[in-house]
């Protein structure tokens, strides 16, 4: 076994692992952290495959960027832990069954004979100049332009109706009414008080 199939197959466990914590986990903290793991393995996995790009752009962007972002919108909710509203038990047969139909799936991809190593040869080896960014990028910004514009404007989305779930009235909360502190009066604020002067 070669030192690149045996980095291979441990953050491959690891990645496994650390998906099936995601969903079992109770406190949803734990599971951002274990999500964070998946990605840092995934990049890893990528990383193997020759695409440095994706690699980093998945540890900036999801790690750096967007797990911070599940944190404070589950920070900002105020997401208590009580598991007795969705019981992690009522929705096991359902999950098991996705699962069994997924893997299902994999088997019969995977033992097909249009996806043997016969009709899908090793990939030509790459000059050391050459930059897998570059070719993302034309292929991205030329042939899928219009994909990569109605994604972004899904995460605009995502990211109005995350500040929609964050903005509720609270009672009892303090601010500011600019409006009315420009239209206030030296009475409003001032008050003169007389004092006897000591005899």
């Amino acid at each position: 076994m070669t030192f690149e199939k045996f980095l291979f197959y441990l953050f491959s466990l690891i990645l496994i692992i650390a998906a099936s914590m995601v969903v079992t986990r109770k406190n949803p903290i734990h599971a951002a952290m274990f999500l964070i793991l998946s990605f840092v393995s995934t990049s890893v996995l990528w990383m193997l495959l020759e695409a440095e790009f994706l690699a980093i752009v998945l540890v900036l962007v999801y790690v750096g960027a967007v797990m911070v972002l599940f944190l404070f919108v589950i920070m900002m909710l105020d997401i208590h832990y009580n598991i007795k509203k969705a019981s992690f038990m009522e929705h096991l047969p359902l999950g098991i069954m996705l699962f069994l139909t997924m893997l299902i799936e994999m088997v019969l991809v995977m033992t097909n004979k249009y996806f043997s190593a016969d009709n899908f040869p090793a990939p030509v080896a790459k000059l050391a100049d050459y930059s897998n960014t570059e070719a993302l990028g034309n292929i991205l910004y030329t042939v899928y332009i219009y994909p990569f514009e109605i994604a972004s404007v899904i995460l605009v989305i995502g990211i109005i109706a995350a500040i929609g779930l964050t903005l509720r009235k609270r009672e009892n909360t303090k601010y500011q009414n600019p409006s009315k502190q420009v239209l206030v009066k030296k009475s409003d604020r001032l008050t003169v008080i007389k004092m006897d002067s000591e005899k």
